[in-house]
């Protein structure tokens, strides 16, 4: 595995270990990003950002049918970097009342924190589905008191843990497989997001739910951006591809753009988090490319062959060349 500054470039989440929800392995910062212009630093704590939120009252509205308002977030994930995902964007929207941040973000991706009005379904939702091994308290604790055995979901999120289940990852088959495979999620948009309400409630903190816009989006360098960051894992055709002691990184030709945003920006599994050296534009950019040209390939050469790469087509062409040409000499042999 292709490896940059020492850490993995990777979009889209490996779920290793018990799988489920685990927070963020290995730091963004000095992660080469090319075309960012700063790199950020991961893991770093602030207080919550409030740029740009002078005499701004916009509507920003999810694109997912869910409602949202205020979760004060104590120590959210904060970066020097403006509009790179956390609350020091060019818009946020407060609460007039709490003067918690309900939503932030800019033109090119809109981040939404889950209502606290989700919380008791959540914790109903989370208590039949994940408590057995995550804990009821969402600690990592599970009922036999083992510390440690499964990932502790507290200050992940709301972005994270909606990740993990709207991907279909969580709840998971078998919590002892190396990595947690995607399938069709057990549990609706709506029920994954008041799950992430309820845990980000015990612990607030970012990045909250994204939507992002696509209008406007510079496919062409969001290519550049996935050829550096991403396709040494991924393949640049997006197919995924093995990695080492039996992970793998997935296929990004059936996920939806806001899980692209979420992934980035959590860094699930072994994952790097691209949260601060990489700007929301950028993050659409990626988004574009990954939604259009590798879930939706023109392929003008021909038939595409699913994108298996050139040895698959060298085989295929030599297979079906070959063939031909013996069944050609096999003719022409039989007439004399």
């Amino acid at each position: 595995m292709k490896l940059l500054r020492h850490a993995p470039l990777v979009l889209i989440a490996l779920a290793l270990g018990a799988g489920p929800f685990a927070a963020v392995a290995g730091a963004a910062g000095g992660t080469a990003t090319g075309m960012t212009g700063t790199t950020g630093t991961t893991g770093t704590t602030g207080s919550s950002g409030s740029s740009g939120s002078s005499g701004v009252t916009p509507t920003i509205t999810m694109q997912r049918s869910m409602t949202y308002s205020a979760t004060t977030a104590a120590t959210p994930y904060q970066t020097s970097r403006k509009n790179a995902g956390t609350p020091n964007s060019s818009v946020v929207v407060k609460n007039p009342k709490t003067g918690a941040v309900e939503s932030y973000g800019n033109d090119a991706i809109t981040y939404n924190v889950p209502s606290s009005a989700l919380n008791a379904l959540g914790q109903s939702l989370y208590l039949q589905n994940c408590a057995s091994c995550h804990g009821v308290q969402a600690n990592g604790v599970p009922a036999d008191g083992t510390a440690g055995s499964y990932p502790n979901l507290i200050g992940l999120g709301a972005a994270t843990v909606d990740f993990w289940i709207a991907s279909g990852r969580m709840p998971a088959a078998d919590p002892r497989s190396i990595q947690a495979e995607r399938h069709s999620p057990r549990l609706t948009n709506a029920q994954a997001v008041a799950i992430a309400s309820w845990v980000n409630s015990l612990d607030p903190a970012y990045p909250a739910i994204p939507t992002p816009n696509l209008k406007g989006a510079d496919a062409s360098n969001g290519e550049a951006l996935f050829a550096l960051n991403c396709a040494a894992c991924h393949t640049i055709t997006g197919g995924g591809d093995a990695l080492a002691s039996g992970t793998y990184a997935p296929s990004l030709r059936n996920i939806p753009g806001y899980q692209v945003v979420e992934a980035i920006r959590t860094g699930p599994g072994n994952m790097p988090r691209f949260t601060g050296n990489l700007s929301d534009y950028q993050v659409r950019d990626i988004v574009a490319y990954v939604t259009g040209e590798i879930q939706h390939p023109q392929n003008p050469g021909g038939l595409g062959l699913g994108g298996l790469g050139p040895v698959a087509e060298g085989f295929i062409g030599l297979l079906l060349g070959v063939g031909l040409l013996a069944l050609v000499g096999y003719w022409v042999g039989e007439r004399e």
